[in-house]
């Protein structure tokens, strides 16, 4: 069978054509691949990793990288006054989600007003979304049962058990706080050390009214 684009008497097929032309300028999302993030406006530019098709002045078909998309807003979970932040940067995946109406007015302002245009499914009105992992990038060693913040490569994790266990895993873990009060029972393993104002509690002597004591046991 012919390429139906040749089929211009068929009046399903030229309908066919009409709707898929229309269907392929409405985008809804796409990954893409960061070039470079803006913190302070929390925005980033995006690559689509999709790549677009186009016909040239001889009407040969090829596969072109689609426009570089800027000041696309980064949507991290936040809501009630906390955020979730990450270190978002170039090469990381994103989803880019992109509005059935122009953001630029609300982007600029906030709360609720009209389009400053009226565009639809536009490339300009996207928000990237970090997360999505192309087979190459996968997480290894995810847990099943386990809810975790962790490094992509399992070094270093927070972990929640369904059984009420909180474990941290890292090579160094630091807290910061005016007061730090501990309600349960604290257990320094065999062959690790507690270590307050430079004292190593493990070796710590106390003076006696004749000679030092002996280390606790």
């Amino acid at each position: 069978m012919g390429d139906r684009r040749e089929l211009l008497n068929d009046s399903q097929e030229a309908l066919r054509l009409a709707m898929d032309g229309r269907i392929s300028s409405l985008w809804t999302n796409i990954p893409g691949l960061i070039t470079k993030v803006d913190f302070a406006k929390m925005t980033c530019e995006v690559q689509p990793a999709i790549q677009g098709e186009v016909r040239d002045s001889k009407g040969v078909y090829s596969f072109v990288n689609l426009p570089l998309l800027v000041d696309v807003p980064i949507v991290f979970p936040s809501a009630g006054g906390f955020s979730l932040t990450l270190p978002m940067k170039a090469g990381d995946e994103v989803l880019v989600l992109f509005s059935s109406r122009c953001i630029d007015s609300w982007w600029s302002n906030g709360g609720v007003g009209i389009p400053m245009e009226y565009r639809m499914h536009d490339l300009s009105d996207g928000f990237a979304i970090p997360g999505p992992k192309s087979l190459p990038k996968a997480i290894s060693a995810i847990s099943s049962t386990n809810v975790q913040l962790r490094s992509d490569d399992g070094a270093t994790y927070l972990e929640i058990t369904p059984a009420g266990v909180v474990k941290v895993k890292a090579t160094t873990a630091e807290i910061e706080a005016a007061t730090i009060n501990l309600t349960g029972d604290v257990v320094i393993p065999v062959g690790k050390t507690l270590t307050i104002a430079g004292i190593n509690f493990a070796l710590h002597k106390h003076s006696t009214s004749t000679n030092p004591s002996g280390v606790p046991v």
